[in-house]
C-alpha cells in the first residue's frame, strides 16, 4: 500500500513537470517575456518554499536531525543550475514547438551518462549503454527528422534544447551530492533561491515586471510556481523512498507523454505518429533499463 501511495506521488509529480511548457506557450502568447516568465516562477516557487519549510519547522511534532555540515552558500550556488535550466528550456519553447523542446530537454539522460564517464569515471553497463543509443535513434523519430516537420524547426531552439539537457544532466548530479544533509524542503529553497538570484542577474526580470506586472502575469507565476518548483520535489520526496529508485525512474519518464500530449491537445501544435511513436520509444527504453528481472527493484 505504501508503496502505491508512493508511486501516485511520483506519477503526479512527474506529470506536473509535463504541463509546464505548455503555461509557458501561454505566457509568451500573452506577450511576456523570457526574464518575466523565469523571474516570476523562481520568485514565487523561493517564497512558497521558504513558507513551507516555516510551516514544517513550524508544526511539525517529529524533528528529524540533520548535521548540516554544508556551507548554506554552497547549496544557494548549486541551484544556480536550475536557474540555467529554466533559462535555456523556456528559451527553446520560445522557438520551437513544446513538443520539440520536452524531447531535447529528455536527452539528460545519455548526457548525464556522459558526464559521469568523463567526470567522475563511471561507466555505464551494457543495459544503459544499449538504451541510450536506442534513445538516440527515437530521438529522430521524435523530432520529426525524417518528415517535413524538421523544416519548421528553429536550429537555434534545438541547440538552447540541448543546452537545457546539458544543465539539467549537470543539475541532477549536483542534487545528488551536495545539500543532502538538509531537510528536503529547506536545500530545494536554497537552490531555487540560488535560481532567482542567477535569473534576477542575467535577465533582470524586476525591472520589467515593474512595468508589466499584472493579475495575468501573477497568475502564470503561481501556477509554474505551483507545479513546477513546488508540488514535484515535495511529491519526489514523499514518494521516491517509497518506490525506489527504479520504480521512481520508471514513473518519472511520464513527464514525456504529458507534455507532448499538451502540447497537441491544448496548443493544438502538429504532432505526427511518427513523431508520437519515436515518444513512446523513448518511454518504453527508459522503463527497460530501469527494469529488473524480478519487477521493479529498489
Amino acid at each position: 500500500m505504501e508503496q502505491i501511495k508512493g508511486a501516485i506521488a511520483v506519477f503526479l509529480g512527474a506529470a506536473s513537470f509535463g504541463i509546464l511548457s505548455t503555461f509557458v506557450k501561454k505566457a509568451y502568447a500573452n506577450g511576456f517575456s523570457l526574464g518575466e516568465v523565469t523571474g516570476v516562477q523562481a520568485f514565487f516557487g523561493m517564497l512558497f518554499l521558504w513558507i513551507l519549510y516555516l510551516i514544517t519547522r513550524l508544526f511539525s511534532t517529529e524533528h528529524k536531525p540533520y548535521p548540516k555540515r554544508t556551507k548554506y552558500w554552497k547549496i544557494i550556488f548549486a541551484g544556480f543550475s536550475t536557474g540555467v535550466v529554466s533559462i535555456f528550456y523556456y528559451k527553446c519553447v520560445s522557438l520551437a514547438p513544446a513538443s520539440i523542446a520536452i524531447v531535447l530537454l529528455m536527452q539528460y539522460i545519455w548526457i548525464s551518462a556522459l558526464i559521469n564517464l568523463v567526470v567522475f569515471k563511471q561507466k555505464t553497463n551494457r543495459k544503459e549503454g544499449i538504451g541510450i543509443v536506442f534513445i538516440l535513434l527515437a530521438t529522430l523519430f521524435a523530432t520529426g527528422v525524417f518528415q517535413d516537420t524538421v523544416a519548421d524547426i528553429d536550429i537555434i531552439g534545438v541547440l538552447y534544447g540541448l543546452s537545457a539537457a546539458v544543465a539539467y544532466a549537470i543539475f541532477i548530479i549536483v542534487n545528488s551530492k551536495v545539500g543532502n544533509d538538509y531537510p528536503p524542503i529547506q536545500k530545494s529553497a536554497y537552490m531555487v533561491t540560488g535560481a532567482f538570484i542567477l535569473i534576477t542577474i542575467t535577465l533582470q526580470p524586476v525591472s520589467s515586471l515593474q512595468s508589466s506586472l499584472n493579475a495575468s502575469i501573477v497568475k502564470y507565476g503561481l501556477l509554474l510556481a505551483f507545479f513546477g518548483t513546488v508540488l514535484p520535489p515535495v511529491l519526489f520526496a514523499y514518494g521516491m523512498p517509497k518506490t525506489g529508485v527504479s520504480l521512481g525512474s520508471i514513473l518519472s519518464a511520464v513527464e514525456l507523454p504529458v507534455a507532448v500530449g499538451m502540447s497537441f491537445y491544448v496548443l493544438h501544435e502538429q504532432v505526427t505518429a511518427l513523431q508520437w511513436a519515436g515518444v513512446f520509444a523513448i518511454l518504453g527504453i527508459v522503463v527497460w533499463i530501469n527494469w529488473r528481472r524480478r519487477g521493479v527493484a529498489n
